[in-house]
Parts: C-alpha cells; sequence; structure tokens
C-alpha cells in the first residue's frame, strides 16, 4: 500500500503489461514495508558512525552529514506542517549545483513529495511543458532564476506558491521560515514503490519525456555501478559538472557520495575547464564526474597542473571517444571509467573499472544488470555484429503518460536505443543510436567513430558526425568541426581531415561533407545534439 496521499502520479503510470522486468539484489529492499530513500542513506552512514565527517562542502560552509540531516529534518518539517503539503504532491525544484540545492533535493524526498528537478537554463517555454505535465504544487527556486519561472508559472498556474533560496546561505528563505525544528530526524513513512521524483530527459531527440522513479529504483542503482565498480570510499571528495537535475549528475554528486559516506564539493559559480582543475587541487577532488568534451577541454590544464590526490574520473552523458580517453591518460596519468546510462535507467549500467578497461570498448554490462544485444525482432545476434542493446536490472523505464513506453520497454526488456557489438568475453562496443546509423552505399557507419577519428587529428577541437541524405549513395557521412585555436578553416584542410580519416578507417568511412563551425550545439548536460545538427 502506497506511503503517498497524492496519486496523482502513480494513476498516469504505464500499464502493468508495458512496464520493465526487474532484477533485485540479495538486500531485500523491495520487501519492505517502509523505504525512504533519503532516510535509508542518512541511517547507513550512522551505523558506519560517520555521521560527523564532511558531507557538503563549498568555500564558504562545511556541512557534516549530522548537520546536513538537520537542515533536511528542518525543512522537511516546513514542507508537511506548514505548508500541508501532503506526500505525493510534486515539487519543482530549479537552481545550480549547490549546497541549498543539495539540502532541498533531500528534504523534498524525505517529506514524500516527488521531486522534479528542472535544469538552470530552462526558459519558461519549456517550464511551462514540465509544469503543464507534472503539475507541481509547489516550487523552490534559487533567486537569480526565479523570472522564467513566474513567466511559467503564470502560463501554467498549478503551483500554490514559489519559494526562493539563496545558495550564498543554507537554504536561505526556506530556514528562515522554518519555525520548527525536530533535533530527531523526521521522515515520511514511503513504501518502496512510492515515487521519489520525475526525471525529464535531456532533449538529445528534440522532445523531452518524463521518466518515472521510486525509492527502490534510486537504492536499487545504489547497489549496482557505485558498489561493482566505482568503489568510493569515506575519504573520497568528489565533483563534476553535470547539474543535480540530470541524474548523471544527482547520482554521482549527490546519491552515491551519500552510498559511500563520502563527500561533496560544490562551487560558487558554474565550472569552466581551467577553473574546475584549480579548485580540483585546492579541495583534493579525489572522483571527477564530467562528460567527454569536458575532460577534452581540461586536458592541457591538468598537464599544466597537475592533481595529485585525484584517483578516479568518469565519464559519461555521451560516447567516449578513445582519443579522449588516451588524452586523458596521457596528461592526467588516469584511465577513465566510461559508462552509459540513462534517464530512463536513472544511472549507468554498462561500464568496467579501470583495472578492466579494453580499447574501445564502453565496458561490460555492470553487475546488477543483464544485457543483450538483438535484432529488431529481439533475437540475440551473433557476437561481432551490430545489434540493439536490451537490458534488465534494478531500475527501469517508467515514463509518464507516454505513448513511448512501448519503444522503450518490449517483453520487459528496456532498450536505450543504442546500437552495439558485443564480442566473446562480454565487451560492449558502441556504435550509435539506433536512429543515427549511417547507412551509406549499403554499408554501415557508425558517427562516434568517425568523431574519435577526427579527434587524432591535432587541429581538432571537437567535432559532430551525422549522414546527410544524397540521392546516389543514400546517405553520405557529414562531419561538423570546431578547429583549435590557430587552425583556419580551408578547402585544404578539409581534404587533410578526409584523408586522415581513410588512414584510420576503412576508406568508406571518410566524411565526404565537412562544415566548419564555431560551437556544436549541446545540451546543458553536454550531450551531442545530433538532430540539431540534421536541420543545418
Amino acid at each position: 500500500m502506497s506511503g503517498q496521499i497524492d496519486q496523482y502520479i502513480h494513476k498516469l503510470l504505464p500499464p502493468e503489461e508495458s512496464l520493465p522486468e526487474y532484477i533485485f539484489s540479495a538486500n531485500g529492499y523491495q520487501n519492505l514495508k517502509v523505504l525512504n530513500v533519503v532516510s535509508e542513506l542518512f541511517n547507513e552512514v550512522r551505523k558506519k558512525g560517520f555521521m560527523d565527517k564532511p558531507f557538503l562542502k563549498s568555500s564558504r560552509q562545511v556541512l557534516t552529514y549530522a548537520q546536513a540531516q538537520g537542515y533536511v529534518s528542518q525543512i522537511s518539517t516546513f514542507l508537511i506542517d506548514e505548508l500541508k503539503l501532503v506526500p505525493g504532491n510534486r515539487v519543482l525544484l530549479r537552481g545550480s549545483n549547490s549546497i541549498s540545492m543539495a539540502l532541498n533535493w533531500l528534504a523534498v524526498v524525505n517529506s514524500g513529495l516527488i521531486a522534479v528537478s528542472t535544469m538552470p537554463l530552462l526558459r519558461a517555454k519549456e517550464l511551462s511543458e514540465i509544469i503543464q505535465k507534472a503539475k507541481p504544487t509547489l516550487a523552490l527556486c534559487e533567486d537569480r532564476l526565479l523570472d522564467e519561472l513566474k513567466i511559467a508559472h503564470d502560463n501554467q498556474p498549478t503551483m500554490s506558491g514559489i519559494i526562493g533560496f539563496d545558495t550564498q546561505h543554507i537554504n536561505g528563505e526556506v530556514a528562515n521560515r522554518s519555525s520548527k525544528y525536530l533535533p530527531n530526524p523526521w521522515f515520511c513513512k514511503t513504501v518502496p514503490q512510492d515515487i521519489a521524483l520525475l526525471a525529464f530527459t535531456s532533449g538529445t531527440t528534440g522532445v523531452p519525456k518524463a521518466a518515472v522513479h521510486t525509492h527502490l529504483d534510486i537504492l536499487g542503482s545504489c547497489e549496482a555501478w557505485p558498489k561493482h565498480i566505482l568503489k568510493a570510499e569515506q575519504n573520497d571528495t568528489v565533483m563534476g559538472s553535470p547539474p543535480l537535475a540530470f541524474t548523471f549528475g544527482l547520482g554521482g554528486l549527490l546519491i552515491y557520495p551519500m552510498y559511500s559516506s563520502s563527500s561533496v564539493y560544490f562551487p560558487d559559480v558554474p565550472y569552466k575547464p581551467e577553473t574546475m582543475v584549480e579548485l580540483m587541487g585546492e579541495v583534493g577532488c579525489t572522483i571527477c564526474y564530467t562528460a567527454p568534451t569536458f575532460y577534452r577541454q581540461m586536458a592541457p590544464f591538468i598537464k599544466q597542473t597537475p592533481v595529485p590526490s585525484l584517483r578516479i574520473s568518469v565519464s559519461a552523458g555521451e560516447a567516449l571517444p578513445d582519443a579522449t580517453r588516451q588524452l586523458w591518460k596521457e596528461v592526467s596519468g588516469i584511465e577513465m571509467i566510461d559508462g552509459i546510462g540513462s534517464t530512463e535507467l536513472f544511472h549507468i549500467f554498462v561500464s568496467s573499472s579501470p583495472d578492466r578497461v579494453r580499447p574501445g570498448a564502453i565496458g561490460q554490462v555492470v553487475p546488477g544488470y543483464i544485457a543483450r544485444v538483438v535484432d529488431q525482432n529481439g533475437n540475440i545476434v551473433p557476437n561481432g555484429s551490430v545489434g540493439r542493446l536490451s537490458i534488465k536490472g534494478p531500475t527501469g523505464c517508467k515514463y509518464l503518460s507516454d505513448s513511448r513506453q512501448g519503444n522503450y520497454v518490449q517483453s520487459g526488456w528496456n532498450y536505450p536505443g543504442d546500437l552495439f557489438i558485443q564480442d566473446s568475453d562480454g565487451y560492449l562496443y558502441y556504435q550509435s543510436r539506433d536512429d543515427d546509423m549511417i547507412i551509406t552505399s549499403g554499408y554501415n557507419v557508425g558517427a562516434p567513430e568517425v568523431e574519435d577519428a577526427l579527434l587524432k587529428h591535432p587541429a581538432i577541437q571537437e567535432c559532430g558526425v551525422i549522414g546527410q541524405q544524397d540521392l546516389d549513395r543514400g546517405m553520405v557521412v557529414k562531419a561538423f568541426c570546431v578547429l583549435k585555436a590557430g587552425h583556419i578553416p580551408s578547402e585544404e584542410l578539409k581534404k587533410t581531415l578526409q584523408e586522415h580519416v581513410k588512414n584510420i578507417l576503412a576508406p568508406y568511412k571518410y566524411p565526404r561533407e565537412i562544415s566548419f563551425v564555431e560551437n556544436l550545439p549541446r545540451t546543458e548536460t553536454g550531450k551531442l545534439q545530433r538532430f540539431r545538427l540534421k536541420q543545418i
């Protein structure tokens, strides 16, 4: 029986026959009568004896786990006792990565409410669409981001109010308006299948969807990749660029550090490549999360100013070119942990630890999940053949009232929409998104491998590759290239790049069309938006 009174989201979940099949670990979380992910994570820290160690850090403040739980309890009682929200109500969260944003997220979920986090760069139109779908009761918004949200609220007036918070002071208005403080931590007695968050996809395909995750989903994910691949420790300090509104950032920069009793450092302003390297050295960062493009931009700075404390670098969000992996290893001495995950499955499900890396492969299926590479009919293809990746595990896709559920979940399997090749040892080699495979004159060409080849040329800073319609070949490979400083676009350079790719890959894979651009269209999380390249 649900512990959430407001059943709006529960009623909009996919029908039983459209849900994924789950594989649960031996911890038995799914059988508990009461399960609240925030309370459970704090309780695990307490059992380990680490409540007095640092948890949330910034240049201005450090909160221990005990202090953070006190604030979470305070905000929770404010939301429930004073604002009269009821478990199951949605709360829209809007803010940059900060201690205040983290505390608000934890308090919302601790209260049995459903967190609807939004990217800071979203404008009123996009926020209006989220509000229309999620129907939040309240919004907690960073002060500097209020304007667009107020316009969106005027367009979709479902919320009872918008409360601002200041990232420079712990929780600002929320804390100031909280008249009650319970010394004994308070939490809502949710059940495993109660909903913790709505995660809106990042828009790489142009039309965001709302993925639903329960308290059990989040804890289930903790028992997979963080436990078996990341292996963080209580003395680790975690930093990274992914927003907390993105499940890659939420897991890496909040949930998984709690799972390992680690510390998290939040910057005062968004990271730039040079400042991130500087801060990593200053705060003693040991684990870093960011996207491949950002690692490539950080490389010259970490080469100049090494970070001796850094021991783990995690790359996800988009395909990791081998050229970027090798560049980072050369300048930092660290073998990256690559991974592929999805908003729909919360986090990473294919990855390998640094000692098990195989060149060109993302990795093997993460313990706790099972994976297959199949054809269009769901039949397993031979090793070495291109096919669709299908996944089962402790998390799965549950779209909120969306007809695309049937595309993602078929016969209990999750289909993230990626094409892979698997070898005899179970290593998975990413080829492309299933709608991005370039078929030219009957040959299959994966955009990531062409991008990787281009990135090996000293003139290329970053690039994106798509298939362009062609009457003779069906498609031709087209590349959009951003040049490094000191290199000038020219027809001669195009020919040089084409020959460069031909020397690395089969000749039919070279880009017949090359456009030089100043930048590439990316989501706020750094993912390349190929659909926008196709519109150019």
